[in-house]
């Protein structure tokens, strides 16, 4: 899974389909992703100390990371991504729909760098 926390994705299945939002968390163990503002549900609280009001709190839960797409940075649209080896050996996520890098995954290795 290439998403991380911080990303900007898009949800393309679902109740929520077409919604945009900042991954908040990455659940690895489960291939699910908690997304901000996506999947909200209500908690209902007793009043307790910490609360004293009680009352229905909303948060999101997670949702399975193949309904979610990374957004390409130049176009602005969810697309698929793909992992590419650079001229120097380094690692590269980049987005299949522009072609443009997404992130920098490794260091240079000299194993993978083409030879000039």
């Amino acid at each position: 899974m290439y998403i991380r926390k911080d990303d900007v994705v898009e949800v393309v299945a679902g109740d929520d389909k077409g919604t945009r939002g900042k991954v908040l968390r990455v659940l690895r163990s489960k291939n699910q992703v908690v997304v901000q503002g996506v999947n909200r549900v209500y908690r209902h609280l007793k009043p307790s100390k910490r609360n004293p009001q009680g009352g229905r709190l909303s948060k999101e839960m997670p949702i399975d990371a193949s309904n979610v797409m990374l957004i390409d940075p130049v176009k602005n649209v969810p697309t698929r991504v793909g992992v590419r080896y650079l001229a120097d050996g380094s690692k590269e996520l980049f987005a299949k729909k522009s072609g443009s890098r997404i992130r920098l995954l490794s260091k240079p290795n000299p194993k993978y760098a083409r030879p000039a």
